[in-house]
């Protein structure tokens, strides 16, 4: 049994100590004591403990891609850019991608994320390594091509076998891309897939006004009634981007008990809409949770930007800054963010994941501290988080990351070597 005890640290407004056995809260409370000689006791005075952040949609490998292929439309982004570069990738290079974006989400108080690649398995070995929560999607993208439908569905139960064996803090889902890269049929064996093996299906959603054109030109309606009217919609459905969306297809995702995915960076970047409709997502009951995207598309995977980007993007577009507030933001990338992948974490409560962070109260940036969730959302950011803690275990003590330099150049050495690989 394991343990770790947090004294007189900032908890729900006041000095508490916490202590964590294996990898569950016990006990917050005054005065606790360790429950053995080898419980780990960690320094609390002038700390925060919150709740780790679950970064809800990235692809976590693309660190390799940071600063490639900027400041282009999505589409030549994508077909001139990315895809023929991850043509020549190698499983050791999504490895290595992949672990570069542990680092850099530990770093930055994520302790869980929704990942979509190819070859999990390769991202699995760097999370197993890092030691963060994640649920890995295996990507589907059969472009209408029986024989990759096929392989695809093939590949679904042997990732079904391997993460079997897998801690239980390493999880997969089915991911089929998007509606223009896998066809109906496939599209709907993910809805099947998911439900018969009790996982999430996880893809990207009307991120772009030219996919909601192609879509009603291809096949007569919009993106999400055309999954309503193929039978892919489902409770276990998480949307990533999901920015164009009128009133009738925001209820037809409320009824299906969708969850729906912000990625306002790389929504802005990639200037594919700004008008995410988060209000009106909140008044139908539908679930939100935050995201980065992937590196080539937002550039970094630090949540605490990702949270000020999309309450910030949500009151301009609105012309009304009581909007997208900073306490439903912290609880979207918080509790929706883990409740989405069924777990009960993304709270500072007895009996909850221990998947937390300790945050330097005496950084400039926390400093007057009025209003701790306001400081988090407004004016967080990597630099404050002094300790992450995932599943009982700390992955980083006062800003110490065991072997992350040795990350760090191997992720420098990959990148150069896979685009000379490219040519």
């Amino acid at each position: 049994m394991s343990s770790i005890l947090i004294k007189e640290s900032l908890i729900g407004g006041a000095t508490q100590d916490l202590l964590i056995v294996d990898n569950r809260i016990d006990k917050i409370g005054t005065d606790l004591l360790p429950i053995d000689e080898e419980t780990i006791i960690l320094d609390g005075r002038d700390k925060a403990v919150v709740p780790g952040l679950c970064n809800g949609h990235t692809h976590c490998a693309m660190t390799l891609f940071r600063g490639y292929g900027d400041d282009l439309p999505l589409q030549t982004w994508l077909e001139d850019y990315i895809w023929p570069v991850e043509a020549h990738m190698t499983e050791e290079d999504i490895y290595v991608g992949a672990l570069l974006g542990c680092v850099e989400m530990i770093q930055s108080g994520t302790t869980c994320f929704l990942d979509m690649y190819t070859a999990p398995e390769a991202t699995a070995r760097a999370v197993l390594e890092t030691g963060i929560r994640a649920n890995l999607s295996y990507t589907l993208f059969d472009r209408g091509d029986a024989e990759r439908a096929q392989l695809d569905r093939d590949n679904c139960y042997r990732y079904e076998q391997l993460f079997a064996k897998l801690p239980e803090r390493i999880c997969w889902s089915v991911g089929p891309h998007a509606i223009y890269t896998v066809s109906g049929d496939q599209l709907h064996f993910a809805k099947e897939f998911a439900e018969e093996h009790e996982i999430p299906i996880h893809l990207h959603l009307s991120e772009t006004e030219r996919e909601v054109k192609d879509c009603i030109a291809e096949h007569g309606t919009t993106p999400v009634r055309y999954l309503e009217q193929i039978d892919a919609l489902s409770p276990r459905c998480i949307m990533a981007h999901s920015l164009w969306l009128d009133d009738e297809e925001l209820d037809i995702l409320a009824r299906h008990g969708c969850t729906l995915v912000h990625n306002p960076a790389s929504n802005m970047k990639l200037a594919s809409g700004g008008r995410f409709r988060y209000e009106e997502m909140k008044e139908r009951g539908i679930p939100v949770a935050i995201g980065t995207d992937g590196c080539s598309s937002s550039n970094d995977l630090d949540m605490y930007i990702a949270m000020r980007m999309a309450s910030l993007l949500g009151k301009v577009w609105r012309y009304d800054p009581t909007a997208v507030c900073a306490p439903d933001i912290y609880r979207s990338a918080t509790e929706v963010g883990y409740a989405m992948l069924g777990l009960k974490g993304g709270r500072i409560e007895e009996g909850y994941l221990a998947d937390l962070c300790l945050i330097d109260l005496k950084a400039p940036s926390m400093v007057p501290c009025h209003n701790l969730t306001s400081n988090l959302v407004y004016a967080g950011s990597s630099t404050i988080v002094s300790t992450t803690i995932v599943d009982g275990a700390i992955l980083m003590r006062d800003r110490e990351i065991v072997g992350m330099e040795r990350i760090i150049e191997m992720a420098r050495r990959t990148a150069h070597d896979l685009l000379h690989r490219k040519g």
